[in-house]
C-alpha cells in the first residue's frame, strides 16, 4: 500500500481543489485551452529539470512509495502529475478567490 502514496497525496490535492469548479463556477475546466497554454510551460520546463537531475544523479524518488511506473529517462508517473495537479489546484485556487473578491465587490 505504501507505494500509492505519492498517487494518494495528489488525489487529495486535486480533491481539495476540484470542488471550486462546480460550486464557485470559476470556469477554468471550461476555458480548456487556456488551461493548457498554462500548463505546458510548467509541464516541460519542470519535466526536461527532473530527467537532467536524474541523468546527472542528484535526484531519485523513493521506488517504495511509487507504483513503479517510469516514463522515458526514469521519470516516475507521479512526478509527471505532480507537474499537472498542483497547477491545475493553483489556478483553480486562484480563480476561485478572484470570484469571491469580485462577488463581494459587486454586492
Amino acid at each position: 500500500m505504501r507505494h500509492l502514496i505519492y498517487l494518494g497525496v495528489l488525489l487529495g490535492c486535486f480533491a481539495a481543489a476540484i470542488w471550486l469548479e462546480p460550486v464557485l463556477r470559476v470556469g477554468v475546466l471550461r476555458r480548456w485551452r487556456r488551461l493548457l497554454l498554462t500548463l505546458l510551460p510548467v509541464v516541460v520546463v519542470f519535466t526536461a529539470w527532473d530527467l537532467a537531475a536524474i541523468a546527472a544523479g542528484h535526484w531519485t524518488f523513493d521506488s517504495d512509495q511509487t507504483t513503479g511506473v517510469l516514463l522515458p529517462g526514469g521519470l516516475p508517473l507521479e512526478e509527471f502529475l505532480f507537474f499537472l495537479v498542483v497547477p491545475v489546484c493553483a489556478v483553480l485556487g486562484f480563480e476561485a478567490v478572484r470570484t469571491v473578491l469580485a462577488r463581494w465587490r459587486r454586492s
